[in-house]
């Protein structure tokens, strides 16, 4: 009983700390909702200017569409597309069987139990993919952000020089690097297949969903329906892009500190556990032969999670 009442204290003081860390940060991202609904409100009765209502309502239906689709949640397809692997589902949730039929037998050789090796088989034979997945998609999206602008510059000079927005496009697909190159390539498809320049460019957006496509796609549409001139405004969106560049790497490395120190400070639990035990074995290893060593291994977990997710609050900046 008084094992049951020191982890139910100790997962209630995790959460009270939880509690109190975050819940100021929800309370002003609320209000700064409220805010922006009543300025939404506010200004939505003013009277259009002339020759901008076109605009507006251009603006108001992509970001509608946009909204829309960053609301939801990718598909595993869109994923794996994505993440530049030509998997099909079947074949993903066949190497998800694969890993943990290999996860299982690994397991059971080391413990000698079936029970044992059965769930923590299954949890792996799904994570692990998954996580596979997410990382190639982000290291793909993470290079798509850092050729972008310079596929832009050539859209530019092009459109300067006289050549249509079309043969621009080509030359990107041809030689760009990767993966530029290959989704600019499926953009030039859309587009001989007959779709708009509209159409094609919202296809990219949904290809890969950034803020620099997103940008491109509301260029591109606002030029072909309300005219302008197009290579100024894709100039000044390659230099968006480009300080948007510069600001993630300054914050970058003046994180990089702060990273580190969390690394060494979430690591030191672990190695100091470990060169414990082999020291002195015994001494540790009553926090896994007794039922309070056990209660102690939880709630250390938990503090340790608290803290770890706490840093990452504070040194994660959104762009």
């Amino acid at each position: 009983m008084t094992t049951l009442m020191l982890f139910l204290l100790v997962t209630f003081a995790v959460g009270g700390v939880l509690y109190a860390l975050f819940q100021p940060q929800l309370q002003r991202q609320d209000i700064c909702n409220r805010r922006r609904a009543a300025i939404l409100s506010t200004g939505a009765g003013l009277p259009a200017a002339p020759g901008k209502s076109s605009l507006d309502e251009v603006l108001r239906e992509l970001e509608t569409k946009q909204k829309a689709k960053q609301g939801a949640r990718p598909s595993l397809r869109e994923r794996l597309r994505q993440a530049g692997l030509r998997w099909t589902k079947a074949r993903y949730y066949g190497i998800c069987a694969a890993v943990g039929a290999v996860c299982a037998v690994l397991i059971f050789a080391l413990w000698q139990n079936v029970a044992l090796a059965v769930v923590p088989a299954v949890i792996l034979g799904f994570t692990l993919p998954h996580f596979y997945v997410n990382h190639r998609r982000n290291k793909r999206l993470s290079a798509f952000t850092e050729v972008f602008p310079d596929a832009l510059d050539i859209v530019i000079r092009g459109v300067k020089s006289g050549l249509p927005l079309g043969d621009c496009l080509r030359i990107i697909a041809a030689e760009s690097q990767e993966p530029v190159k290959s989704e600019f390539k499926k953009l030039v498809e859309d587009h001989t297949f007959g779709m708009t320049n509209e159409e094609a460019v919202h296809r990219l957006f949904q290809r890969m969903p950034l803020p620099e496509t997103s940008f491109f796609s509301i260029v591109i549409t606002i030029q072909g329906r309300t005219g302008g001139n197009l290579s100024e405004a894709l100039g000044n969106l390659s230099k968006v892009l480009r300080e948007r560049k510069k600001m993630r790497e300054k914050i970058k490395a003046m994180s990089s500190e702060a990273k580190a120190s969390a690394s060494i400070i979430a690591a030191l639990p672990f190695l100091v556990s470990i060169f414990v035990y082999l020291t002195s074995p015994e001494y540790i290893s009553l926090l896994f032969t007794t039922t309070l060593g056990n209660v102690t291994l939880v709630g250390c977990a938990l503090w340790m999670f608290t803290g770890v997710m706490v840093m990452k609050k504070m040194i994660n900046f959104d762009m």
